[in-house]
């Protein structure tokens, strides 16, 4: 069905790859290993998924009208079974938004406590999930893991924007990245590291 709103689709299209992306960046060592140790105030990865899962299935259930088959959370909370669970339930939404037309996306619908058209909230919903994104990439990184790209370069596939890196994506697509992680791993090879800094502060050389 043609909608004007098709872009909201296919960005839920690729935040649902980077967020697996994110997940495939991580060890089964990681999962639960927080921003402080002893410090229950910074979620775990592990506590990071299992909140994906339920967010999400919260916010299209009661403000979509979407509700993905299954149970909200996979039987066991291993990083393959989260991969596996989200890719499912989120594609399972995906291709419900791809059936809705352009009445749908802009009628105003509950949004906890306010009233906001659909497409608000689909705006919301990406930017609520690129944020947790962001607090489980410094996760990984405060556990010495190397970092493919999600939204550009980062400091393992070459630096800043300004040195002109490549964008180096761990997996192409969600079935690559699934195969891939369920035998050991085959994300995409990243170059070797940059010898400077990684900062934008011009007196650091």
């Amino acid at each position: 069905m043609a909608s004007r709103y098709t872009f909201l689709v296919d960005t839920y299209a690729t935040e649902i790859l980077k967020v697996l992306s994110v997940w495939a960046m991580a060890t089964d060592a990681d999962l639960d290993r927080r921003p402080l140790a002893g410090d229950r105030r910074g979620r775990t990865l592990r506590e990071h998924m299992l909140h994906q899962c339920q967010s999400e299935h919260g916010w299209f259930g009661s403000m979509f009208g979407i509700v993905a088959p299954g149970e909200v959370l996979p039987p066991e909370p291993s990083r393959q079974a989260f991969l596996r669970h989200y890719a499912a339930a989120a594609e399972f939404r995906r291709e419900a938004l791809a059936g809705k037309d352009d009445g749908w996306w802009e009628a105003v619908v509950p949004f906890f406590e306010l009233q906001q058209p659909r497409t608000w909230i689909m705006t919301r919903r990406i930017a609520h999930t690129a944020h947790h994104r962001g607090q489980q990439t410094a996760l990984l990184r405060m556990a010495g893991r190397e970092l493919h790209s999600t939204y550009g370069p980062t400091a393992d596939t070459g630096g800043l924007a300004k040195d002109k890196p490549p964008v180096v994506y761990a997996y192409d697509d969600v079935a690559t990245l699934l195969a891939g992680e369920a035998s050991g791993g085959r994300k995409r090879a990243l170059p070797p590291a940059v010898a400077r800094p990684v900062t934008e502060r011009p007196e650091v050389r």
